[in-house]
């Protein structure tokens, strides 16, 4: 009874980019035309009323201004620009919502108006123009999603093959609509109803050998990669292309808050996770079996190292669980820890190569 429909929201799930439609255009107009003859099921959400009067707030914030003085600066704000012709029409075809909004400056200017001056309008600007990739969507969903509420660049680069299943719903934020679908696309279409200005480019065959160059460097070399990958011969690789363009690389590993920073941008000779295996090659570890491949991750996380809880749960992979344990808390966290750090690179701090730790257990435990 419901295979057509089946059939069409398939087809739809690889649906990641919004549309634009500025309305003083004659072309875009005749398109939102059609568009809402040719849609049934189309919803329409114009607010852009409480967006102008928040904007006029936050251009007056000395003032004390009533509702009646910000309906009145909103209205000559808009000047003889039809309503409907100011700003932009943004459509989602996946949910065949269509929004009115501010268009690109206005929108980037309210959005991050409560970030002053924890990130000053210059840093703003300067955040704009750089780009970061992210490989891995689990902790690197988290991180994605923060970088972009936060506009730390103007380009996100984003990989993974995987598609999601009802066990990612533990730590990856997503509705149970989106089980089957590429993380990739689950992550490019959230961002987009965040932020639709931001760019989002989806590598959703993951990182290979064969695309490793173009997702560094492709249009433009990329500011900052954040790895969150679970094979290792891909962290390997990921690494090595990094340290050849001189790009910094940060990972977080979901225990005890565990973040490396490798600032290849600084240190190109540096020995990648930090001289902490040997110097193999990816192709090399793909060749490890199973238990080789699990010895040289252990030597990299430094498992004494790791939480009791953690250490407890290799043990039991293979025999009552499948793989390692990730809690929402310890993702939603490394994904705020990759966001301040890749932040601090991409301004210019001065955060050295090493390995940290943001240990929650630690900092709360009983005195």
């Amino acid at each position: 009874m419901l295979q057509a429909q089946l059939q069409h929201t398939a087809e739809s799930n690889a649906i990641f980019r919004p549309s634009f439609f500025r309305l003083s255009d004659a072309a875009d107009a005749a398109a939102v035309a059609a568009l809402a003859a040719n849609t049934p099921g189309l919803q329409v959400y114009d607010t852009l009323d409480r967006q102008l009067n928040e904007l006029v707030k936050s251009q007056h914030p000395a003032a004390r201004l009533t509702p009646d003085e910000i309906e009145a600066k909103a209205k000559a704000h808009l000047g003889s620009t039809p309503w409907d012709a100011y700003g932009v029409w943004v459509y989602y075809p996946w949910s065949q919502r269509l929004v009115h909004m501010l268009d690109e400056a206005e929108f980037i200017q309210l959005r991050t108006n409560r970030n002053v001056y924890k990130i000053t309008p210059e840093e703003r600007d300067i955040l704009a123009t750089k780009k970061i990739g992210v490989i891995g969507l689990s902790v690197g969903q988290s991180a994605a999603l923060t970088i972009a509420m936060e506009r730390q660049c103007g380009e996100l680069r984003i990989a993974d093959f995987d598609t999601l299943d009802l066990s990612n719903l533990n730590r990856i934020r997503a509705g149970v609509h989106s089980l089957g679908m590429l993380k990739s696309t689950v992550v490019a279409r959230e961002i987009a109803e965040i932020d639709p200005f931001i760019k989002v480019v989806p590598f959703h065959d993951g990182i290979t050998p064969d695309n490793i160059d173009a997702f560094l460097t492709g249009g433009g070399k990329l500011d900052v990669l954040v790895e969150e990958c679970d094979g290792l011969d891909i962290k390997i690789l990921a690494r090595v292309r990094a340290q050849h363009y001189g790009i910094p690389v940060v990972m977080d590993t979901s225990d005890r808050g565990l973040m490396d920073i490798e600032r290849f941008d600084l240190e190109p000779e540096r020995p990648i996770l930090h001289g902490k295996i040997p110097p193999l090659s990816p192709e090399a570890v793909k060749a490890l079996n199973p238990q080789e491949r699990f010895g040289l991750a252990a030597a990299f996380v430094d498992v004494n190292n790791t939480s009791e809880r953690f250490r407890m749960s290799l043990g039991e992979i293979g025999k009552t669980i499948s793989t390692w344990p990730q809690l929402a808390s310890a993702v939603v966290l490394g994904g705020a820890v990759v966001a301040h750090v890749a932040r601090g690179i991409c301004l210019g701090a001065a955060l050295p190569s090493g390995r940290y730790y943001v240990d929650l257990d630690q900092i709360f435990s009983a005195q």
